[in-house]
């Protein structure tokens, strides 16, 4: 990745109220709606990583509404990660010798460039993830009406959403709303929670 992730990028992208998509408290409902959802599953989160996470939005709402949970986060800016308390990694090179029972990864893998790096950010997301995965990636198929190219950093590689979807199956079952769920947990889902399992 060469693009840069400061200061800058956060004000333009997540602070302006003329160039952001939205703010701190509307992101806060896609918190709650993710957490709620995976505890309804029956997952209680206890460690929680949270890939990219910019000015650190899911830790502070866990840290207020789930005080037993644990968040580790990662970014590539230095001073990002030592303003808002994130370790510096790289998710195509980063993996922890431990599972989480939410990974988030909002915004990310589109910034990879490299097919193969994205790639293995996925197989790493993998790796760490025991319970469900939070997934959001801008996609070529986004392009046509989800997008608002004004308030939208389009410097990403636009791949379509079928690269993705081959590359998690064979680690989760998608559940919706960007919610996926491991495989290596084994959570029974009724027929219309989730779309049918195509690896059964």
């Amino acid at each position: 990745m060469t693009l840069q992730f400061d200061e800058a990028y956060y004000r333009r992208f997540y602070k302006d109220p003329s160039t952001r998509v939205y703010d701190q408290k509307r992101h806060a409902h896609l918190i709650s709606g993710v957490v709620g959802l995976i505890e309804w599953f029956g997952v209680d989160l206890i460690d929680v990583l949270d890939v990219g996470a910019g000015l650190g939005w899911w830790g502070q709402w866990l840290k207020k509404n789930r005080k037993g949970t644990t968040v580790i986060s990662t970014e590539l800016d230095r001073e990002i990660c030592r303003k808002y308390g994130h370790q510096q990694a790289d998710i195509s090179t980063f993996r922890l010798e431990k599972q989480f029972e939410l990974v988030i990864c909002q915004g990310v893998l589109p910034y990879i460039t490299d097919a193969t790096g994205a790639s293995a950010a996925i197989e790493n997301l993998a790796a760490m993830c025991g319970g469900f995965l939070y997934l959001e990636a801008i996609t070529q198929d986004d392009m046509k009406d989800a997008i608002d190219a004004h308030r939208t950093d389009l410097r990403v590689e636009l791949r379509p959403a079928a690269w993705y979807r081959k590359r998690l199956l064979p680690h989760f079952r998608e559940v919706g709303g960007g919610l996926y769920a491991a495989r290596r947990a084994n959570l029974p889902f009724f027929a219309l929670e989730a779309p049918r399992d195509t690896r059964r």
